[in-house]
Formats: C-alpha cells, sequence, structure tokens
C-alpha cells in the first residue's frame, strides 16, 4: 500500500511538472476567438515537417519552463503548419494553399512577408490603431535567446528602444 501511494504521487508530481512545462498551442482560429475576448498579443510558430531546425526549437526551446510560462501567460501562442494544405480562415479572410507559392499556405506568405524561412516566429500585436503589427523574426532561438525576444514583445519595450538596447540590459530566468 505504501508503495502505491508513493508511486500514485511521484506520478502527479511528474504530471504537474510536465502540464507546467509545456506551451498550451492554440490554432489561428482559437488564439483570434481568445483575442477578441482578451487581447494580448499572438506568437506563431511557422514550422514544416521537414524542417529539422523547426524539430530542435520544439524540443529544446518550447519545453523549457520558462519559455512555456511567458508564452501561456502573455501570448496566445499558435502552432502554425506553413505548408499545410487545409485553408484558414483569419481576420476574415480565407488563405489557402494554391501552389502558388510553391508548398505554402497564403497565410504563411503573408505572416512572413513573403521571406519564406523555416522555423520563423511572427508576432501579432496591436498598434495604435487597433490594426494587428506582424513582426517575423527567422531563424533557430535557443531558450536564452528566445527569452529576450518574447519579453521585447511583451513588455512592450519596443515602444521605447530598439532591440540590440534592450538585449544588452536583460537579465534572463534561462541560464
Amino acid at each position: 500500500m505504501k508503495k502505491s501511494f508513493t508511486f500514485l504521487v511521484l506520478a502527479l508530481i511528474s504530471i504537474i511538472a510536465f502540464s507546467q512545462e509545456s506551451v498550451k498551442w492554440f490554432t489561428i482560429q482559437e488564439a483570434e476567438k481568445l483575442y477578441t475576448q482578451s487581447p494580448r498579443p499572438f506568437f506563431i510558430d511557422t514550422y514544416t515537417d521537414w524542417c529539422g531546425w523547426c524539430k530542435k526549437m520544439d524540443k529544446d526551446t518550447f519545453t523549457n519552463p520558462v519559455i512555456s510560462e511567458i508564452l501561456n501567460s502573455k501570448f496566445y501562442p499558435v502552432k502554425f503548419n506553413a505548408e499545410g494544405t487545409e485553408s484558414v480562415t483569419f481576420l476574415g479572410q480565407t488563405f489557402i494553399n494554391d501552389g502558388k507559392y510553391g508548398k505554402a499556405n497564403q497565410l504563411a506568405v503573408a505572416l512572413l512577408k513573403g521571406q519564406l524561412s523555416y522555423p520563423t516566429v511572427v508576432f501579432l500585436f496591436p498598434q495604435k490603431d487597433g490594426n494587428l503589427a506582424a513582426a517575423p523574426f527567422p531563424g533557430y532561438r535557443e531558450p536564452k535567446d528566445m527569452e529576450v525576444l518574447l519579453s521585447f514583445i511583451a513588455d512592450k519595450a519596443y515602444d521605447t528602444q530598439k532591440f540590440d538596447d534592450y538585449q544588452k540590459s536583460f537579465a534572463g530566468k534561462v541560464k
């Protein structure tokens, strides 16, 4: 009985620890619905199935507890397969993958501003006029580098300083 109880406690601790370290990913449609109820920036991880660096970022960066906590509390994190074949409706517009841009969905082309490289993370955040601004950041990022970027956007530091200046003075939690 004591062994069963100990096992149960350890299993629960593992489940709680794992759930705190994982990002709660949304579809773009789910994030849009949440945004209308409570605005916060979107974080869109644009990836492809064949991208090794995308998989490495999933494994090394998005599992980091500091990164997942920031994403879950400050953003609407979205996973978006840039080469997915399904149509996607976002902000009242339907985007398709019609082969016009190689294997990329029209939404990926719009989010990445035509610069199709993977992985690329895209932040969508409200501007003063109410429209959403898209800011794509291409390339693999380790947890320490991702923390700086996430904090820069979450803290709205872009309103008062350049990223390079922010990065120089940033003291993060990721070691």
